[in-house]
């Protein structure tokens, strides 16, 4: 409700003529299609028909066909941006409509145009916003086929053709009131002119007066004189010419129409008074009948509501154990995963046991091990060995450095 209250304000802030807007740009954006030649290039290429005047604006009054409008919209749009310059690849009848309106918008944005509505928009086909897109993209295209607008050269004004002008059309004018006359003649060829009347009247007067002097008497019989004036008395209506811009003749109109409008009002007024106490009549009855149902559904009424409260307790108990279901599920598939992973463990170990390999490698090892010892052992006795002669010739060397040092000590004792 928010949503709609504010597109409303919108609506009404734009003024009262913006539900025309699509109109008068969609018949400027058709003149600017014709301009870039759309007929030999989209429409004989794809066999379409030509476009109305008001054929993307969307209105109660107008015959829609979504699917087709909005097919009819993306190819010329995709016509228009590789006629603008930049590289677009026509979208096909079944391509997805999100995807291309999204790339056409992209497309928009990236000529510098601001586009501040959402892409739903244009997924119908029709509308201010496809009248919008278009025009925009065929004014790229004009741009870069280097068409532009020019200011109208007006043709200086000449007075004395004006003058000549305006005389012409009086006299047309006057013609025409004079034809309208002449048929008014026709129509009434039988009727005595009251101008004409006045200038016999005025040539009977001009003329020398002949009365006799003696009363006439007459001697015709009075039948055929009453026939004679029943013959003659269809001829003897008088008609005045009236002017048609005269403004008393409108004044006269004027009051004709009021005292029609005042007769037709009371009429219509009864009648209307007469229909305002029938609806309040039937607005009565409706309304009794509506409470006569409510009452008589109330018990109905009132189960449906207790089934509606215990299929809401029964979907938020389902909430509740689907998350339930859900956290066991999810630790049943942990520990699927574990007992997984200890029974791989376990067949690895079980087939190690089996398998003799284990223990014809620790033979094999004991073997290496033994041949080492050995090795080392003997090594260890040559090592000994060394050190054993090593050590006898140091004290070989001793026992001669004891003997060296002990002889002249005794030579000496004999000499004292």
């Amino acid at each position: 409700m928010a949503e709609e209250g504010r597109r409303r304000g919108e609506e009404e802030d734009r003024g009262p003529g913006a539900a025309h807007r699509g109109f008068v740009m969609m018949e400027n954006l058709l003149e600017k299609l014709k301009l870039l030649n759309y007929e030999e290039e989209v429409l004989v290429k794809h066999n379409m028909k030509s476009l109305t005047r008001h054929y993307f604006v969307s209105s109660p009054y107008l015959a829609s066909n979504p699917g087709e409008q909005f097919y009819m919209f993306t190819i010329i749009a995709a016509w228009l941006i590789n006629v603008a310059g930049r590289r677009f690849t026509e979208p096909q009848e079944y391509d997805e409509p999100n995807a291309t309106v999204s790339n056409i918008l992209a497309e928009l944005r990236a000529f510098g145009v601001k586009v501040d509505f959402p892409p739903s928009k244009l997924k119908s086909g029709s509308g201010e916003f496809v009248c919008f897109v278009l025009d925009h993209l065929a004014e790229e295209a004009l741009k870069n086929r280097g068409f532009t607008f020019r200011r109208p050269n007006y043709p200086s004004e000449n007075t004395e053709e004006e003058s000549v002008m305006d005389d012409d059309a009086e006299l047309t004018l006057s013609k025409v009131e004079e034809e309208m006359i002449e048929e008014a003649d026709d129509e009434e060829e039988n009727v005595m002119d009251l101008e004409a009347l006045k200038l016999r009247n005025a040539h009977a007067e001009a003329e020398p007066s002949s009365k006799p002097d003696d009363i006439l008497e007459s001697t015709v019989d009075a039948a055929e004189w009453r026939m004679e004036v029943e013959r003659v008395l269809p001829q003897l209506k008088v008609t005045i010419r009236t002017d048609h811009k005269d403004w008393r003749i409108h004044l006269d109109q004027m009051h004709q129409h009021r005292d029609g409008i005042k007769t037709s009002l009371k009429d219509t007024k009864s009648y209307l008074d007469k229909l305002q106490e029938d609806i309040g009549k039937t607005l009565e009855k409706v309304s009794s009948r509506e409470k006569y149902i409510n009452n008589q559904l109330e018990p109905l009424i009132q189960e449906y509501r207790n089934a509606q409260a215990r299929l809401s307790e029964a979907k938020e108990r389902y909430r509740q154990a689907s998350v339930g279901v859900m956290a066991r599920t999810r630790v049943l598939a942990e520990i699927s995963e574990e007992l997984d992973k200890v029974k791989q463990e376990m067949e690895d170990k079980g087939s190690s046991m089996s398998d003799g390999a284990p223990v014809v490698k620790i033979k094999q090892s004991l073997t290496k091990l033994k041949q080492e010892v050995v090795q080392m052992d003997v090594r260890i006795g040559v090592v000994e060995h060394t050190l054993l002669q090593a050590k006898l010739k140091e004290k070989s060397n001793m026992t001669r450095d004891m003997h060296a040092t002990n002889i002249p000590d005794s030579a000496a004792g004999t000499f004292t």
